[in-house]
């Protein structure tokens, strides 16, 4: 008997598994927590895949946007002789690019409709380095932008002014000629050269491109911009980038990386990431929780099964590890159907969430305010990992207690009050 033991335990513990009739309620405690592991780890899977998902979308288009580094002036005068100092720059290890720009706040305006813009002035050969905006533009925009007084412009602000591309607006910049009876403000129209879509409603709703050197005389900036921004290779070599960066462009000028420029809007998502597993992690907890009553209900309902087990010789260790199993299983088969369940709703995200959007009539991810016009997945396979083994370690834990319980029966007694 002792050397297929081993195989009665599974047999038991399967056994104890399936659900009898007079057994019913507590089958349906036990199917309750199977459902409840399930669940726990699949929203555990989509919600972290989905953030880790928005936070790397987000971080890349604005890294693709905006520089790892961006060196200002101290002063309101700007950067001067930039070039020179730009091909210093470019010169320490790890960077890519250096980019002279100038930025600005404008209202724009058209046949009556108005609103707030920044203008970003670079040079057109310069637009290659931040990729989503390149890779948004066709031929004709790129030619377009080559050309004095001209201007790329985000859909989402070309949609609320009702401009295309050929057309005509007119900017308004704080920055003017300065008169007698005070500084006048700047008022130009430059020509539509293109229309961009980098899917992200904050850099769509309010940026413009235009021209270096008309970027200068609108803003009277004369020969000097207000930042140079650096692409780094990799965007975790900023740390080391910065420290080389101190040395070469003196104490006149800061620098700041893409983690400083973006600290509270990082902050805020590994805040946020962090709270959700905590709070969703509680689901797989109550989970467990079920576990543990159904399987104690069980060992009480087994009494006489187990006295006679342990009458014809078996051990407490071979009880306990029958409702070890039986509660294990529980746990270990609803961590497979949630691992399957939420990995693939992770890979077909976005067509469910249209097919819900469609059915509810209702928008579930807004681009005004997740700044991203598709909804990101990604999926962590050491994230999912943890989340396999934390579940499989509750349920473990949780089936520790009943199967202790159910080793300590005495037979005699079991038999004699059974």
């Amino acid at each position: 008997m002792s050397g297929a033991f081993g195989h009665l335990e599974r047999m038991l513990a399967l056994r104890y598994i399936r659900s009898r009739r007079s057994e019913g309620f507590i089958s349906v405690i036990a199917w309750f927590s199977l459902l409840g592991i399930t669940l726990g780890v699949a929203t555990l899977i989509i919600v972290m895949s989905v953030m880790n998902g928005f936070r790397a979308e987000l971080v890349g288009r604005i890294l693709g946007l905006n520089g790892h580094l961006v060196v200002y002036a101290n002063g309101p005068q700007g950067i001067q002789q930039f070039d020179t100092l730009a091909g210093r720059i470019a010169g320490i290890p790890g960077i890519m690019a250096v980019t002279p720009q100038i930025e600005g706040q404008v209202m724009a305006s058209n046949k009556g409709y108005a609103a707030g813009a920044v203008v970003r002035g670079v040079r057109w050969e310069d637009l290659a380095a931040r990729k989503p905006l390149w890779d948004a533009l066709d031929a004709a925009s790129i030619e377009g932008i080559k050309k004095k007084e001209s201007i790329l412009i985000g859909h989402e602000l070309a949609r609320s002014l009702g401009v295309k591309a050929g057309d005509t607006l007119s900017l308004l910049s704080p920055y003017g000629k300065k008169t007698a009876f005070g500084t006048i403000p700047e008022r130009r129209r430059f020509a539509v050269a293109g229309v961009f879509d980098v899917g992200m409603h904050e850099y769509d709703k309010a940026f413009i491109f235009m021209p270096l050197a008309d970027a200068q005389s609108f803003f009277a900036m004369n020969n000097s911009v207000t930042a140079l921004e650096i692409y780094a290779r990799d965007a975790e070599m900023t740390t080391m980038i910065n420290t080389n960066l101190a040395q070469t462009i003196g104490s006149d000028m800061r620098v700041y990386d893409w983690r400083e420029r973006n600290k509270s809007f990082l902050t805020a998502l590994n805040v946020e990431r962090n709270v959700m597993f905590i709070i969703l992690s509680l689901i797989i907890l109550v989970a467990a929780f079920n576990i543990i009553s159904s399987m104690i209900m069980l060992v009480r309902s087994k009494n006489n099964d187990i006295a006679v087990l342990r009458a014809m010789g078996a051990t407490k260790g071979s009880i306990m590890r029958v409702f070890m199993m039986t509660g294990s299983s529980i746990g270990l088969v609803g961590t497979v159907i949630g691992t399957l369940l939420g990995l693939g709703f992770c890979w077909n995200i976005d067509s469910i969430k249209n097919v819900v959007e469609r059915l509810t009539g209702t928008e579930l991810f807004a681009a005004e305010i997740y700044f991203l016009s598709t909804l990101p997945a990604k999926v962590d396979p050491y994230e999912v990992l943890n989340v396999i083994l934390m579940a499989i370690m509750l349920s473990f834990l949780s089936s520790i207690y009943p199967a202790w319980r159910a080793s300590r029966i005495a037979p005699a007694e079991a038999l004699r009050y059974g």
